[in-house]
């Protein structure tokens, strides 16, 4: 069996890059996130996620990140790209989340949100691997590099497995690690040197900070839950 860190999982999101994908892992990322929602500037279709899906070391999954995609859009992904999670940003309803959970070998993650719908409170309404909680502010349906009070998500993280996102960067993700004790975090445009492009030293320094925050969960006696993990 998996044992969990002593401090939280890191996903590195909105990679378009192969080698920056594989470097990102070298650097101590859990896990990489692909965007194949065509609005945003992190966009990559099937071939290029695939690309970089190939690109990773063994033990470190992609995660197709998806807002309301289409049945086939999804499968093909998971087929194509190897995803060991999906991501969902949308309003997707149960009936959606239950088949792709019994027709494939995926991990799910649903996206709520503090300030607009699904809230956090609607957890209770999903039957998913956990979930990945962000503010809802700004015109995108990600975290729109907005920090936010993450100490909201204290509680739910006590109860349910939990990723911490919006507005994270190596400055501030101790702070909010500390207020919410979250399982994972998830960090994007905080990490970029453009929009679809890491800088590796903000990864390096932002894995550095996170696996600093250890004592916070040892002192409180807090087990974590391992987020994310080949199938």
């Amino acid at each position: 069996m998996e044992q969990p860190k002593a401090f939280p999982q890191i996903k590195v999101c909105g990679l378009t890059d192969p080698d920056e994908a594989a470097a990102c892992a070298a650097l101590g990322a859990d896990a990489i996130g692909l965007v194949f929602h065509p609005p945003s500037p992190r966009y990559v279709t099937v071939r290029q996620a695939a690309r970089i899906a190939a690109a990773l070391p063994q033990g470190v999954p992609a995660v197709g990140v998806f807002v309301d995609p289409t049945w086939e859009a999804v499968s093909e992904a998971v087929a194509q790209c190897r995803l060991g999670a999906v991501q969902l940003h949308g309003a997707e309803p149960r009936a959606f989340i239950d088949r792709l959970r019994g027709t494939h070998a995926v991990r799910v993650i649903k996206v709520l949100f503090a300030a607009r719908v699904p809230r956090l409170e609607d957890a209770g309404r999903y039957s998913v691997a956990a979930y990945l909680v962000e503010c809802g502010r700004g015109v995108r349906p990600g975290g729109n590099a907005l920090t936010w009070e993450w100490g909201v998500a204290a509680e739910f993280a006590q109860v349910y497995p939990t990723v911490l996102a919006g507005g994270l960067d190596p400055e501030n993700v101790a702070r909010a690690i500390g207020a919410a004790l979250p399982d994972a975090v998830d960090a994007s445009s905080g990490l970029e040197a453009g929009p679809g492009r890491k800088d590796l030293d903000k990864v390096a320094r932002f894995v550095a900070a996170v696996r600093q925050t250890a004592p916070l969960y040892s002192a409180r006696s807090r087990k974590l839950n391992p987020i994310f993990r080949v199938c």
